[in-house]
C-alpha cells in the first residue's frame, strides 16, 4: 500500500496558541504502537493539557490522549501513556537549553500525518499573563472592525 502524500491534520491545540506565546516549533515524529497509530488514522486525538518534557536527555510528550483503538484486542494501548518524541541531537539540545534557561516550555500544537508518518508540531513557548489575553482580544477584535469598515468601503457601501 503506497504512503499518501501532503499532510493530514488529525488534531490541534487551539488553546495553546490562546494561552501560550509561541517564540519557535519543530517539528518531531512519535514513537507509537500499531493501535495507536490506528486511532489517529481514524482522526481520534486530543491535545488537551498536553506538554513536552526533559527525561535522561530525551523529550517525552505527556497529557495527549489517544483513545484506544475500537477493533483492537489485548493489545491495546493505554490512552494517556507518555510517548517518547523523535528529534535530531542538536534539536533536542537547543529545546532542553532553551526551557532550562528559564520560563519556556514545550506544548504540542498539532497532531498530523506527513507523507504516512506521525509527527507532531512541538512549540517552544513562554506563558501569557491574563492581562496579555486580554489584549490580544482587544487587538483582534479592533482589526476586525477595521476590516469590517474597509471592506465596506471598498464595495461602494460609504458610512
Amino acid at each position: 500500500m503506497p504512503r499518501e502524500k501532503g499532510r493530514k491534520v488529525v488534531a490541534s491545540n487551539k488553546k495553546a496558541r490562546h494561552d501560550y506565546a509561541i517564540l519557535d516549533t519543530y517539528e518531531a515524529g512519535m514513537a507509537l504502537t500499531g493501535t495507536e497509530v490506528k486511532s489517529l488514522r481514524a482522526g481520534r486525538a486530543s491535545l488537551v493539557d498536553a506538554f513536552a518534557q526533559e527525561r535522561n536527555g530525551e523529550l517525552y510528550l505527556h497529557g495527549m490522549h489517544i483513545p484506544e483503538y475500537t477493533q483492537g484486542t489485548w493489545t491495546n494501548h493505554e490512552p494517556r501513556r507518555t510517548r517518547k518524541l523523535l528529534l535530531k541531537r542538536l534539536e533536542i539540545d537547543r529545546l532542553i537549553g532553551k526551557t532550562r534557561e528559564g520560563g519556556l516550555t514545550m506544548v504540542p500544537l498539532q497532531v498530523y500525518f506527513s507523507d504516512g508518518w506521525a509527527k507532531v508540531e512541538i512549540a517552544l513557548a513562554k506563558g501569557k499573563k491574563s492581562y496579555d489575553k486580554r489584549q490580544d482580544l482587544a487587538k483582534r477584535d479592533a482589526d476586525r472592525e477595521i476590516a469590517r469598515v474597509a471592506g465596506r468601503r471598498g464595495k461602494g457601501m460609504d458610512d
